[in-house]
């Protein structure tokens, strides 16, 4: 699924070593993580205004990009980030951060996803930061994706895993009811999210966050994406349509890059 990437990732090239020269590497899911990370960050140039993303893919990037300007090679960014805790993880790490009003335009973000079709569309925000994360990466000239093969999927949905959806606290049942008939034929099941303490999940926002699980592609996704943001009381969805200009792919083999 991946192909061996040799350039400025010397820490992949021992993955393409013969059989015979050495015995074979079998790393975690959170080391594949940090491979992608750490090639998305060489796109990152000093002067830059950064989208900082969410979750723990994009964990690894902004502990990069935090250990570069502490080294000096890189000066002069600007970060945002897409929740309270990427703020606090950068204000720990001595990034700049500040915030959509005053940088409208954004020269590139980098975050992971929870899902990843052959066109390069998004599902984000089983972290439960969607909202954010949509506002900035939606603004920016360049967003990449960064995730482990694990993530790849033939239709949007196709993990069985949640699709977030971000509404109002106000008759979330009546939403949820409402979303879940909207999906009817693709067997759909609406849940809504709880925390680790079995109370209901609040993102930044102070809102809920309804969880999707489709049985069956749901077809045309602008048409649903559409239809979602048509339902009262939904604030927005984790489908990221048409937003990542580049996905990088960490597999056991190595990396793949694939632009739009």
């Amino acid at each position: 699924m991946a192909i061996a990437w040799s350039e400025k990732a010397s820490y992949v090239e021992v993955l393409s070593r013969p059989p015979s020269l050495s015995p074979p590497v079998i790393l975690t899911q959170d080391e594949l993580k940090k491979i992608a990370a750490y090639k998305a960050v060489e796109f990152v140039e000093s002067g830059m205004v950064l989208g900082l993303g969410t979750g723990s893919t994009a964990k690894h990037a902004v502990d990069r990009i935090g250990e570069l300007l502490r080294l000096g090679k890189l000066k002069n960014i600007v970060g945002i980030p897409t929740s309270k805790k990427t703020q606090e993880q950068a204000v720990s790490l001595g990034i700049p951060l500040s915030d959509l009003d005053h940088h409208s335009t954004i020269d590139l973000a980098i975050d992971g996803a929870d899902e990843v079709d052959p066109h390069l569309n998004l599902v984000k925000g089983r972290g439960g930061s969607l909202l954010r994360e949509k506002m900035v990466e939606g603004t920016c000239k360049k967003f990449i994706c960064i995730v482990d093969e694990s993530k790849l999927v033939k239709h949007l949905g196709g993990s069985g895993l949640a699709m977030p959806v971000e509404v109002v606290p106000f008759c979330w049942k009546f939403t949820a009811n409402k979303l879940q008939n909207l999906f009817e034929d693709s067997g759909c099941v609406a849940k809504l999210r709880n925390d680790s303490k079995g109370k209901s999940f609040v993102t930044d926002n102070g809102n809920y966050i309804v969880d999707l699980y489709l049985k069956k592609d749901i077809g045309d996704l602008q048409v649903a994406s559409d239809a979602i943001l048509r339902i009262a009381g939904v604030v927005e969805h984790g489908m990221f349509l048409d937003m990542a200009t580049t996905v990088i792919v960490a597999g056991e083999l190595g990396i793949t890059i694939k632009n739009k």
